[in-house]
């Protein structure tokens, strides 16, 4: 696995734009009913990842509007709850994911929740912030979860909701962001 220095890993000189897949109706990418975009690139490389085939940053192909209008739909429906960031590393594809999260708030306000994984932890966004990476910043503050923390293998247990090994935490990002510390989840 690979930790970054502060401003090493910028998106804007990563990313590609595009994404490595899209899945409606899901019920495994956080709380309640989702809509799962898995952006494409990553840089941590974590032994046993779940998604190794999405490291590439030309995984999939580039996002498009069509594909942002068909996830609006999709998330218009009763029965959604939220849209769910995953990857690759959606803090590593941030033009893409504040795209998208832009014009679900902007057709939904905070009535559909928006959760995201990464291998950053609380604490490494708010240092890229101050090393320059606003964009991360501003990414973490649009979101209301955060399963933050790279996988590691040697800390696997599956029987933690919402992620895979004991060092993730899972993140209120809003009051994280309002408190600057990690402030846990709470369902409900």
């Amino acid at each position: 696995m690979r930790t970054p220095a502060p401003g090493q890993w910028r998106s804007e000189k990563l990313s590609q734009g595009y994404v490595a897949d899209y899945k409606p109706f899901v019920m495994v990418d956080g709380e309640g009913v989702r809509c799962s975009l898995y952006v494409s690139g990553c840089l941590f490389a974590c032994e046993g990842c779940f998604n190794e085939s999405a490291w590439s940053f030309r995984c999939g192909e580039p996002y498009s509007a069509a594909l942002e209008a068909r996830i609006l739909d999709d998330l218009g429906h009763v029965a959604v709850q939220g849209l769910t960031l995953l990857g690759g590393e959606p803090f590593l594809n941030t033009g893409v994911c504040l795209r998208i999260v832009g014009a679900l708030r902007a057709r939904f306000g905070r009535a559909k929740d928006v959760w995201c994984w990464s291998g950053y932890t609380f604490e490494q966004i708010m240092d890229e912030a101050r090393a320059g990476s606003t964009d991360k910043l501003d990414l973490l503050r649009s979101i209301d979860v955060l399963v933050d923390g790279p996988f590691e293998i040697s800390q696997r247990d599956l029987s933690l909701p919402f992620r895979g090994s004991r060092n993730q935490r899972v993140l209120d990002a809003r009051l994280s962001c309002a408190a600057g510390r990690a402030v846990e989840w709470l369902p409900g």
